[in-house]
């Protein structure tokens, strides 16, 4: 114990005089683009889940009070399980504001395939600037952090309850120039054809599931 602490006692001091900076290393990163799944949608007996979506503030100006501050859009892209995007759309977020969609009643509710009720796939989130058609022309700026709740299932089919609910964080992932430019054509080009299909509602800011 004492060698011990002789050991700590230089690590404090070292501490102080850095103003306790040794400590608070926790920095935010630069993320731009977030990826996750959902499962179990659309299925009897299971509880729906949730994306949701937080402005963290990075955007915030000195504006005086009545001038909007720092708002982002949450460009949200569905895809199936098999690849195929089904749904998009860009979602106001204002700074501190909080963003939630339902999967079940919004994210795939409305597909461009028109294939009914879709049960698992993958979600894809760009952080981008309030500015034209964020969700077809993105352009990443950073701000967004987000968080998807996901329905487990504990049997094999038929009965695949009960049902346990988890939730993490948006995984951070790498946005290529390549995925960002494919991620805007398909959205504007399912728009182009879809004739109203596809574009996923945004909840308003002071609603929650």
């Amino acid at each position: 114990m004492k060698r011990l602490g002789l050991l700590l006692l230089p690590m404090l001091a070292i501490t102080l005089m850095l103003g306790g900076n040794a400590f608070a290393q926790n920095v935010g990163d630069n993320s731009v683009y977030f990826v996750t799944y959902f499962s179990n949608a659309n299925t009897s007996g299971a509880p729906d889940g949730t994306l949701r979506i937080i402005n963290d503030g990075d955007q915030a100006t000195t504006d005086s009070e009545g001038v909007e501050n720092g708002p982002l859009a949450a460009d949200i892209y569905v895809f199936d399980d098999s690849q195929e995007m089904i749904s998009c759309c860009f979602c106001y977020v204002s700074a501190d504001g909080l963003l939630s969609e339902s999967v079940n009643k919004q994210l795939t509710s409305n597909t461009f395939t028109g294939r009914g009720e879709l049960t698992r796939g993958v979600i894809k989130v760009i952080s981008a600037a309030w500015v034209g058609d964020p969700v077809t022309s993105p352009e990443p700026t950073t701000g967004l952090r987000g968080w998807m709740t996901h329905i487990q299932a504990t049997a094999n089919i038929p009965e695949k309850g009960p049902w346990f609910v988890t939730e993490d964080a948006l995984a951070d992932s790498n946005l290529g120039a390549t995925e960002l430019a494919n991620l805007g054509y398909l959205c504007s080009y399912g728009y182009t054809i879809g004739s109203g299909y596809g574009r996923c509602p945004c909840t308003s800011e002071d609603f929650d599931f």
